[in-house]
């Protein structure tokens, strides 16, 4: 079985991917410095603005990368993920948006379970996380529930004051005896549907852990509008 049959077969049994080798370590090292320079910039700017420079890139996370940073659009257009993307999820790609995503020495809490699809409304559309860090539980790696990619399911599930995702599953609601932990190196990634039901660990050990996430949809599957896609691109096929 080739590669990329044994990538397609994976994907459509579970509804994720996690290929280890996606990015060299060196490559997710570089990857890091740039984000790391270009927070710095996102936080200068703020300061100069006038604004609280943390709230520019409230809980860890900030979002549009490839609007403004060149190795950011690199990263999304690489060859290798557009080749695994068509082979597993669709021919006609679109990009839409990226985002960077760090969890600090304080971050000592998980993401919920949840699908994504809840969050943009639409069922055509996959996420890379690509891990610049090494990701263990211990770090806050991600988990993801095989096969859970069929259907949505109803997020009944109520955030505590002052977490993030509003939109998530209730405690219990989920087999945790039945997760995948997908630890992996710096470079390795993890491409999921946006149906399919995922989660974090906390980051207890005190270091940081820093992920790239980037969003991509079936080119000829709708046609939404998202005003959050600024940086949207044509990156395999043809568009609508």
């Amino acid at each position: 079985m080739s590669e990329s049959s044994s990538y397609r077969e994976s994907y459509q049994r579970d509804g994720y991917l996690i290929v280890p080798d996606l990015f060299t370590r060196e490559a997710a090292a570089e990857i890091k410095a740039e984000m790391v320079r270009l927070l710095d910039d996102v936080r200068e700017e703020a300061i100069a603005e006038g604004r609280d420079p943390e709230r520019a890139v409230h809980g860890g996370v900030y979002v549009g990368l490839s609007i403004r940073n060149e190795v950011a659009r690199r990263v999304a257009e690489n060859p290798r993920v557009i080749a695994i993307l068509a082979e597993i999820f669709a021919p006609n790609i679109e990009f839409l948006s990226d985002k960077i995503v760090f969890k600090g020495r304080g971050t000592d809490y998980g993401s919920p379970w949840h699908q994504d699809w809840r969050y943009w409304y639409g069922s055509n559309k996959i996420s890379l996380w690509l891990a610049l860090d090494d990701a263990t539980p211990a770090n806050g790696c991600m988990k993801l529930l095989p096969g859970s990619h069929t259907a949505p399911v109803e997020h009944t599930g109520e955030a505590a004051p002052g977490e993030t995702f509003g939109i998530r599953l209730k405690p219990g609601e989920v087999d945790e005896s039945k997760a995948v932990v997908a630890e992996v190196s710096a470079g390795g990634g993890v491409f999921f549907l946006d149906l399919t039901l995922h989660a974090s660990y906390p980051n207890s050990t005190g270091e940081d852990r820093w992920a790239w996430i980037g969003t991509y949809r079936d080119a000829k599957a709708g046609v939404e509008d998202y005003d959050w896609a600024k940086a949207r691109k044509i990156v395999h096929g043809e568009g609508l």
